[in-house]
């Protein structure tokens, strides 16, 4: 077998996240007389941490005790409504399934807080992965690659028989920052051109197309 572990992101890539992130986001600017966002641009502010995103739908200029006071509206209504209309994506629990039928080994790296990510991960896909990680105050984000490794060593992972798959150029980075190959995926947030551009090994249209790439001579 080619790759003998798998790390996947998780928003965009297990689990279709974007309409609760869009209205929690929508529900602070409605309350602040900020313009609203639509969907598909919420699909490019995301990938680099809760803050990041937060910053992102802001007006521009927005100064920091503005922000922070928004972050904090943002995560009790997200915390709230954070499964109000997420759901995994069609075809994801069936390739979870074949690949742990395979025997190996999964984990999620995610730039979600790690306190959210673990139970989140766990709602919708108990005991399915061997390790969840999240984003720590004291780490920094993807795509650097720190918790990778971290996460990596924690499951005794080799880079060369490790895939990171996930959907914007934010995986792909950090997948390629880890030395790891990286399977790109389209049903997520972003596109092919830019998962091509930013260097993934693969780009792939349906889950199971996955398997392909766990075989000897894929």
């Amino acid at each position: 077998m080619r790759f003998s572990y798998v790390v996947f992101d998780l928003d965009g890539t297990l689990l279709n996240t974007i309409d609760d992130l869009a209205d929690a986001g929508n529900h602070v600017c409605a309350a602040r007389g900020w313009p609203a966002h639509t969907v598909d641009e919420y699909k490019h502010m995301v990938g680099n941490g809760i803050p990041k995103l937060v910053e992102r739908f802001s007006p521009a200029g927005t100064d920091g005790e503005t922000l922070a006071g928004a972050l904090a509206e943002f995560s009790a209504y997200y915390g709230e409504h954070k499964e109000d209309k997420t759901a995994p994506y069609p075809g994801v629990p069936e390739l979870l399934a074949a690949l742990k039928g395979r025997g190996v080994r999964l984990a999620v790296l995610s730039n979600k807080a790690h306190a959210l990510a673990g139970p989140v991960v766990e709602r919708y896909f108990p005991g399915v992965f061997d390790y969840v990680q999240g984003a720590l105050p004291d780490a920094p984000l993807k795509p650097d690659p720190t918790l990778l490794h971290a996460l990596m060593e924690n499951i005794g992972a080799a880079p060369k028989t490790t895939l990171f798959v996930g959907d914007s150029n934010v995986d792909v980075l950090t997948g390629k920052n880890g030395g790891l190959t990286v399977c790109g995926v389209l049903w997520g947030f972003r596109d092919r051109q830019e998962l091509e551009e930013t260097g993934a090994d693969y780009v792939i249209e349906r889950p199971e197309q996955m398997l392909t790439l766990l075989s000897p001579g894929a």
